[in-house]
């Protein structure tokens, strides 16, 4: 119904293989990547392919996984059940105390992945793993770092995040490859190989890679660890034979957010927007500071409701059949915006 050019993408492939988890300490994989890279689609990939792994998902807050339906059996306050198994963690306390609610729970769990917001600096969080009491309970396989090909340029790098991500990451997964050129693609492997020497690059479309090339592939992680004795002062400090305590552990906060001037916008109604008016909101009034757009819409005249999702200058509309509040419900993410302006604007489409 309504999207921008080039909203489609094509089908691809990859061999799903077994991967075989050694039990030694609960493998945890950080998926992080700059806003819209497509980092809820290559775990939705990893879920939905994950054969006989039992996995827990933690991600900063529920609106931001958007799992597929499908996979969505209950939701708990903080804990979501997968059909497939799996479960999912909100993290809201805390990282280290959203570990241990999955580690209580008694269920058999495989493996572990956190998913990062797109502004998040995954450093802090992976010196959570490798810096207090869990690093004897879990092991840091890798930090998976998902880059937008066509949208990606140099000037991420004016943001702290955007940086930290490509410096971070042992994987570098250069995603929506079918959106560009070969000459594209080359000029982004010699860039980010420029920002992080020798860093391991895979290509991906709809973030299909095999599984055995992301997880448990045991990355040497001195080199982080050793950040963590030089330049970070953590948190969480224990005697060796204390016990965990819930709400003592608190995620370390990192400047980045104030740093990079991100701000998050929530918009809603109980009224229905115009859709003409919404479809020239976004053509010829959304600021070109805004990074990432999603919410639940609805138009007038129209019955259905439909997921929203902007990223860069693409955006689209796909039908949502789930029985939910049909509200308006929208999150605008940018750097450096005039939140009332944007407000009115938005409140200026509603019927």
């Amino acid at each position: 119904m309504l999207t921008s050019d080039r909203s489609v993408t094509q089908n691809m492939t990859a061999d799903i293989i077994d991967v075989d988890v050694p039990k030694r300490g609960m493998p945890v994989t950080i998926i992080t990547g700059f806003l819209g890279s497509g980092k809820t689609t290559l775990l939705n990939h990893i879920l939905q392919n994950q054969q006989d792994l039992k996995v827990a998902v933690l991600v900063n807050e529920f609106g931001d996984i958007n799992i597929d339906s499908q996979l969505l059996v209950s939701v708990d306050e903080n804990m979501m059940e997968l059909s497939n198994g799996c479960i999912c963690c909100t993290i809201n306390d805390g990282l280290v105390d959203a570990v241990y609610s999955v580690l209580e729970r008694g269920d058999r769990i495989d493996y572990m992945i956190v998913e990062t917001t797109g502004v998040a600096d995954p450093l802090p969080i992976a010196l959570t793993f490798l810096g207090t009491e869990l690093q004897h309970l879990t092991r840091l396989d890798s930090i998976l770092t998902v880059v937008d090909s066509e949208a990606f340029t140099s000037e991420h790098f004016k943001s702290d995040a955007a940086y930290a991500q490509i410096m971070y990451g042992d994987i570098i997964i250069l995603n929506k490859t079918d959106l560009v050129s070969e000459e594209k693609l080359q000029e982004l492997d010699t860039y980010i190989n420029k920002t992080k020497s020798k860093a391991r690059i895979l290509r991906s479309q709809m973030g299909i890679v095999p599984l055995p090339l992301i997880l448990d592939v045991e990355i040497d992680q001195s080199a982080i660890a050793a950040t963590e004795e030089i330049n970070y002062e953590h948190d969480h400090q224990h005697d060796a034979n204390c016990q965990h305590e819930h709400h003592d552990h608190k995620h370390h906060h990192s400047a980045h957010l104030e740093n990079d001037g991100f701000i998050s916008i929530s918009f809603q109604s109980d009224r229905a927007f115009d859709l003409d008016k919404f479809q020239n909101f976004l053509d010829k009034k959304l600021s070109i500071d805004v990074f990432r757009a999603k919410g639940i819409l609805r138009f007038a005249s129209i019955d259905k409701r439909y997921v929203f999702q902007l990223s860069g200058k693409r955006y689209e509309l796909k039908n949502d059949d789930r029985d939910k509040p049909v509200n308006n419900q929208l999150v605008i993410i940018g750097r450096n915006l005039h939140r009332e302006e944007i407000l009115a604007q938005l409140t200026d489409c509603l019927v």
